[in-house]
């Protein structure tokens, strides 16, 4: 099973990788936000790019997870080699799980020019600990964010999947505090933010880096949207499954 699964990630890696345009976007928004924004403006702020580089981070993890799953399974749904997957006798986790490690390898590529750039043209600076914990941490903030790109994947078509992950794409960025520093977000933004899987995520990824507090009310949020998320995504999927196989 662990064999299968690694092969489909392999292929599904190998087939994003011969459209190179599907890797670079992944990676261009949050790389062209850290160099119109955060270097001229933060870029010589220690504490200031730390927090940008933060969150353009979330903004990276949640864009490719959106995209990455909410297109990306629409469109594999239509094709016939979907469902053919899933009458084979191991049924269609391997497939699933690879999709998964698929589109964190691909999330990690989209981190590098982050990192790069807030590495050496910004006063960014983290310690030791403090990078383990933001790994960590980004690793955690991703789940909420590849529910969400299954519900949207499993439970619409591509044309309007792609449209859903659009509109709730720059959105959940705003109002999650994305393109602000801490605290410096519009009234009813920092009002709204704690309680968005973005402003969740955000606030942790701040508080990993740095001396942000971390706010119960949003940890508890995002754990909230997680499990939300999650149900949605397995109603979805099933909900597709009872459409096509019965």
């Amino acid at each position: 099973m662990t064999s299968l699964t690694l092969t489909h990630a392999k292929f599904q890696i190998l087939e994003t990788f011969r459209i190179p345009i599907a890797v670079i976007g992944s990676s261009f928004w949050p790389a062209a936000s850290m160099l119109a924004f955060v270097v001229p403006f933060a870029g010589d702020d220690p504490q200031g790019a730390t927090y940008a580089t933060a969150s353009m981070i979330t903004f990276a993890v949640m864009s490719t997870n959106l995209f990455q799953y909410g297109i990306g399974v629409s469109e594999d749904r239509v094709q016939p080699w979907d469902p053919y997957v899933r009458t084979l006798p191991v049924g269609a986790f391997p497939r699933f799980a690879g999709r998964i490690i698929s589109g964190l390898c691909l999330m990690v590529f989209a981190l590098l020019p982050v990192v790069l750039i807030a590495a050496f043209l910004t006063a960014a600076t983290v310690t030791p600990l403090e990078f383990l914990a933001a790994a960590g941490v980004t690793a955690l903030i991703a789940v909420p964010f590849i529910l969400m790109g299954l519900s949207i994947g499993y439970s619409l078509p591509s044309k309007a999947a792609i449209v859903v992950a659009q509109v709730l794409f720059f959105p959940l960025a705003f109002a999650g505090g994305l393109m602000t520093a801490p605290g410096g977000a519009p009234g009813f933004v920092e009002d709204l933010a704690p309680y968005l899987p973005t402003g969740g995520a955000v606030r942790l990824m701040w508080a990993a880096v740095g001396d942000y507090p971390v706010s119960l009310g949003s940890v508890a949020s995002l754990i909230a949207w997680t499990v939300v998320l999650a149900a949605v995504a397995a109603w979805a999927y099933r909900r597709d499954e009872g459409r096509r196989f019965s």
